[in-house]
């Protein structure tokens, strides 16, 4: 039985864009590609512009699902959850959940104070299923992220 790992990312110093670049620049580090999924087109269209604008080298290519070449892009912005990209690992930028994401190896979902109800029905929807492996990450005051209560 394949487990899909499932981080939780309670969204609190930084906001969505910033933790999305963040997250995105570790998962190419590691060798991964990425699919972020996002119902909000304009929402999608911002980050991929703060991914671009990363600054010199440090920039994170990306494209729209849709697009030209969405087969090769390293970081994949779409509103639904297929990866043409083949990414293995998926970031929700809207805290909506999908449930198609479960088909990933590894999902980052973001969420905010409003969602917070949500996400924690969700969290413990998941330590009674055996095949995810659900963990919480939360921002110190420094930016960092740890994982844990």
């Amino acid at each position: 039985m394949m487990t899909t790992r499932v981080d939780f990312y309670q969204l609190s110093r930084d906001p969505v864009d910033v933790t999305v670049a963040k997250l995105a620049r570790k998962v190419l580090q590691a060798g991964e590609r990425l699919l972020v999924v996002s119902g909000d087109p304009g929402q999608r269209d911002h980050l991929a512009k703060t991914l671009w604008e990363q600054g010199g080298a440090a920039f994170l290519a990306n494209g729209m699902a849709g697009g030209p070449h969405e087969t090769r892009q390293p970081i994949l912005l779409s509103e639904t959850c297929a990866a043409p990209n083949e990414a293995r690992m998926a970031l929700i930028a809207d805290g909506a959940w999908r449930e198609e994401v479960l088909g990933f190896d590894r999902v980052l979902l973001l969420f905010d104070a409003a969602q917070r109800d949500a996400a924690a029905d969700l969290w413990r929807r998941f330590a009674k299923d055996d095949g995810v492996d659900n963990r919480i990450h939360k921002q110190d005051e420094s930016g960092a992220w740890r994982e844990g209560a």
